[in-house]
């Protein structure tokens, strides 16, 4: 999502732009609280947290290590790889199921900083940027691609993707390519999508040129994140502005249904349960994160915190974590269920946004949007573990390597 503190990327048509300018007027205590906020060192764990972190870290994975083989092995384009799991579409993430393909890949952050036109590279264990890369105008999102040898960055004013290299940290080339506000993949590798939000359009393109095949208009205000059912059929698409959720038929390439959630609402990241039943969609004016079904698309509403914004799954597939950007937090929920189980609060507050977990799953790295910094927090009690700055604007920044067999994009969505 676009920052409400920094001017608006494109002047779009006016309908769009009184419809956007409505929901940031809904939303701006919630940022300004955000910002201000004084919140306090979080205290104590709750009665039974430490002892049920302790259960979840010494608990089996939900795969076995036979199925780390399997996790390891390199998919081919062109079919979408089989399910390791029928109970859990994120069994080839766990730790220890790194793809051959990263193998000789650093482990990195890779900072996308919207207001200084750069991506900064973060040494995950020395917690020290090693790198700042000048990039096009407006990063937005470090994404890794389907086969896992590029991360493109979406240089979303400057109409661009930048191509860099994971194991070398450096840029390769840069793509022309219209208002590439985020991208993904389609699951069998075959297809890259751009989102191109000033432009009310998914734009289904190469994979690796970027060249375009085609491109299907959106009836909706702020297209932005999206995620797919586990069959690899259908995209759950949200459309910021003006509170809708998209269904896309990706085999199809077209809309098949829009479904709107509330007249306030302002749907940012999408995910998939694990047991692939139910969409998370965090919803940074209500604050919380509508869980919708992936079959009927009924919807409810779990309170998270003010400005919900990130949702990132454990290494194991039990836990969702979710980044309250408004009140500088971060929701732990039953990654099934959406059951919250506790909160964790950063030091002093903050602007947690987007990145993801490390391959280990130890730690979550999040940016830090209106901050100028990325948090290295604990995954076991939530403790800060390092405050990095960075550029300005710090946005959807990619851990890496992660552990999976695909990149079905954003900062990292693996299968």
């Amino acid at each position: 999502m676009r920052p409400a503190l920094l001017p608006l990327r494109r002047a779009g048509a006016s309908a769009a732009v009184a419809v956007a300018t409505a929901a940031l007027a809904v939303l701006a205590p919630v940022l300004l609280a955000g910002c201000g906020s004084s919140g306090t060192p979080r205290q104590a764990s709750a009665p039974g947290q430490a002892a049920a972190a302790k259960t979840r870290a010494s608990a089996p994975s939900r795969t076995t290590r036979a199925g780390a083989a399997a996790a390891s092995a390199v998919p081919q384009p062109g079919r979408v790889p089989p399910p390791l799991s029928r109970h859990d579409v994120y069994a080839a993430d766990h730790h220890g199921h790194l793809s051959p393909v990263v193998a000789g890949d650093p482990a990195r952050v890779y900072v996308p900083n919207t207001r200084s036109d750069t991506v900064d590279v973060i040494d995950q264990r020395t917690f020290k940027i090693i790198r700042t890369i000048p990039v096009g105008h407006l990063p937005q999102h470090v994404t890794p691609s389907w086969d896992l040898k590029t991360l493109w960055v979406s240089n979303d004013e400057g109409n661009s993707l930048t191509a860099i290299d994971p194991r070398t940290s450096r840029p390769l080339r840069t793509i022309p390519v219209r208002d590439p506000y985020n991208l993904y993949f389609t699951p069998d590798g075959r297809r890259a999508i751009v989102v191109a939000e000033a432009l009310h359009r998914l734009d289904f393109r190469d994979p690796h040129t970027m060249a375009l095949r085609k491109s299907v208009p959106v009836a909706c205000q702020g297209a932005d994140h999206m995620d797919y059912t586990a069959d690899g059929r259908r995209a759950l698409v949200s459309c910021e502005f003006s509170g809708q959720m998209i269904l896309v038929d990706l085999r199809a390439e077209k809309v098949l249904r829009y479904l709107s959630l509330s007249p306030t609402a302002m749907p940012q990241d999408v995910k998939l349960s694990p047991d692939g039943r139910r969409f998370f969609v965090a919803d940074m004016a209500t604050g919380g994160v509508w869980i919708i079904g992936a079959r009927s698309l009924h919807k409810r509403f779990e309170a998270t915190g003010s400005g919900a914004h990130g949702i990132y799954v454990s290494r194991d597939s039990r836990e969702l974590y979710v980044s309250n950007r408004g009140e500088g937090s971060i929701s732990v929920l039953n990654a099934d269920s959406g059951r919250r189980l506790h909160k964790w609060r950063l030091p002093g507050g903050g602007s947690p946004d987007m990145g993801g977990v490390s391959a280990s799953g130890h730690v979550l790295w999040l940016s830090g949007r209106y901050d100028a910094v990325v948090y290295a927090i604990s995954t076991h009690d939530g403790r800060l573990l390092h405050r990095i700055p960075v550029g300005q604007g710090p946005h959807g920044m990619a851990v890496w390597p992660q552990p999976g067999r695909y990149s079905i994009g954003h900062t990292g969505i693996m299968r």
